[in-house]
């Protein structure tokens, strides 16, 4: 009982910061302006865990490498203090263990992804629908445009409504069946 307390709890604490750093990523590599009450939010709350990492790390390409070592260490010490809490034996599979714990970490860094991904797309669209106005439905376009565009070439407006948020969200529905598919198959490596 304390054990799973305890795990809920450095759950809900790493997964805030692991989310925040998810958007800090995507944010500069969509190029989207921090200039917004999101954008300074997200960059306050992760810019204590980021510095340091740019120290090592530095960025290429335009991606936002830091905050996505940044999340994928603290997403993987989680996992590590979890799968111990939980009486996994990381003695009998010692030398796999750290890259099976690496590999889900980055499994569930993309299933955090997709998450933000179908909220972007919701608010984006609730709001296109309510108040398209909104300061923050820009923010929301920007981010989730490269993702719908693809789709919006193929399927064109029915009647001046755009399905495509539809689509996409099935699609990553799917993505997601999958992502939870690949990690049962991971865990038992460390069993």
């Amino acid at each position: 009982m304390l054990t799973n307390l305890l795990l809920l709890i450095l759950e809900a604490v790493t997964g805030f910061f692991v989310f925040l750093l998810l958007i800090r990523f995507y944010m500069q590599w969509l190029r989207v302006s921090f200039r917004n009450q999101l954008g300074r939010f997200v960059v306050t709350v992760t810019d204590r865990l980021v510095r340091p990492a740019r120290r090592i790390l530095p960025s290429f390409l335009g991606l936002d490498l830091p905050s996505l070592a940044v999340a994928l260490v603290l997403h993987s010490a989680y996992l590590t203090l979890a799968f111990w809490l939980k009486h996994f034996s990381f003695g009998a599979h010692a030398g796999i263990a750290v890259p099976v714990i690496l590999a889900i970490a980055m499994v569930e860094l993309l299933r955090f992804s997709v998450y933000i991904l179908i909220g972007v797309v919701l608010f984006s669209a609730v709001l296109s629908w309510v108040n398209p106005h909104a300061p923050l439905a820009p923010l929301f376009n920007n981010l989730s445009r490269p993702f719908l565009r693809p789709f919006q070439r193929l399927i064109p407006p029915i009647a001046g409504v755009d399905l495509t948020p539809l689509v996409l969200l099935l699609v990553l529905q799917i993505v997601l069946m999958l992502l939870a598919w690949l990690r049962v198959q991971l865990i038992p490596l460390i069993a």
